[in-house]
């Protein structure tokens, strides 16, 4: 294993401690580094806190700022955040309004977010569950929250930024979260650093279909393929799960997995717009880049988000993040 690091004790707090030091203009690092938080807050608005496993950078650390995140807890890697984490964060920036956990579905995060909820005043939750790969694995009873957390995050950060109270934003995001799907495929395992092996072997010429962030397997191991291929299969079960539905105005996330170049992420997207736009999408809005990663992992996830005028304003609003910046 070659990697940067001291210690694989210490490589959260460092990395934490740089990453704020880096964006010191709009973060600030909570205390015990329990949680990563908005510089400046805004008076009677609703927080949006997340968090989860580290390791998937720059979910969700990368997405605190103007327009999305109030405050994000990272746990170990790959590993829950406490929910004494997430009672700190929400303390330090709720401002009135309240706060909404946006959490994805794994066993720990669910638990612990549960936990700190029924613990806080003013909480509410949403659960994201975009996954169609597989309904059960190693670490959810239901499908997995994925990329499409992001969606979930921008488009509700920029609702709460406009002044959108608790209860509507919850249902928003329900509603984000419905109508988002995601499938991904690994060409390689991750490396945690404490493991210092790979995850999961695979060979040169094979690729885990349906894969999920922390390297738990797919629908299935197959020969690699043409990235037109991979990306007709992911599409057609993206587009067969959202059914009626898939028609119209959308937006297409291609999303690398830490390991992955821009350009073949960019050839992946244009093979994903060209088959959902055969079949009756109209790809109205886009997103190419590595946001949920899953540490050194070679590959992609393909996420398609139905929206409506309501949403496309919402994702086209201002935000200013350490990964995500436009409109400011």
């Amino acid at each position: 294993m070659k990697k940067f690091l001291n210690s694989v004790d210490t490589v959260l707090t460092e990395s934490l401690d740089g990453f704020v030091a880096a964006h010191a203009d709009i973060l600030l690092l909570g205390d015990e580094h329990k949680f990563v938080r908005r510089r400046t807050l805004k008076p009677g608005k609703v927080a949006l806190i997340s968090g989860g496993g580290s390791g998937h950078e720059p979910l969700h650390g990368g997405l605190v700022g103007h327009g999305m995140l109030d405050a994000a807890c990272p746990g170990q890697v790959f590993t829950s955040p406490t929910p004494d984490q997430m009672m700190a964060a929400a303390e330090a920036v709720n401002t009135g309004a309240g706060c909404l956990f946006i959490v994805k579905n794994y066993e720990g995060d669910v638990m612990n977010f549960d936990m700190a909820a029924e613990m806080s005043e003013g909480v509410m939750q949403v659960v994201t569950n975009d996954d169609v790969a597989v309904e059960n694995s190693s670490y959810t009873t239901g499908r997995r929250g994925v990329a499409g957390t992001l969606v979930v995050e921008k488009i509700l950060g920029a609702a709460a930024e406009q002044g959108m109270t608790l209860k509507p934003l919850k249902a928003l995001g329900e509603r984000i979260n419905g109508a988002t799907r995601s499938m991904g495929v690994a060409l390689t395992s991750c490396t945690v650093p404490a493991a210092g092996r790979p995850t999961f072997d695979i060979g040169d010429g094979e690729m885990e279909f349906g894969v999920g962030i922390h390297g738990e397997p797919g629908r299935r191991r197959d020969a690699l393929k043409s990235a037109d291929a991979i990306a007709e299969e992911i599409c057609a079960a993206i587009s067969g799960d959202l059914g009626d539905r898939a028609k119209g105005p959308a937006l297409l996330f291609v999303n690398g997995f830490g390991g992955t170049p821009l350009m073949e992420l960019y050839l992946m997207y244009n093979s994903a717009r060209k088959i959902f736009e055969k079949n009756g999408v109209t790809v109205a809005r886009s997103l190419v880049g590595s946001y949920v990663t899953s540490l050194d992992m070679a590959g992609c996830s393909i996420t398609l988000t139905m929206l409506d005028d309501e949403t496309t304003a919402l994702w086209d609003a201002p935000v200013h993040t350490a990964a995500l910046r436009r409109g400011m």
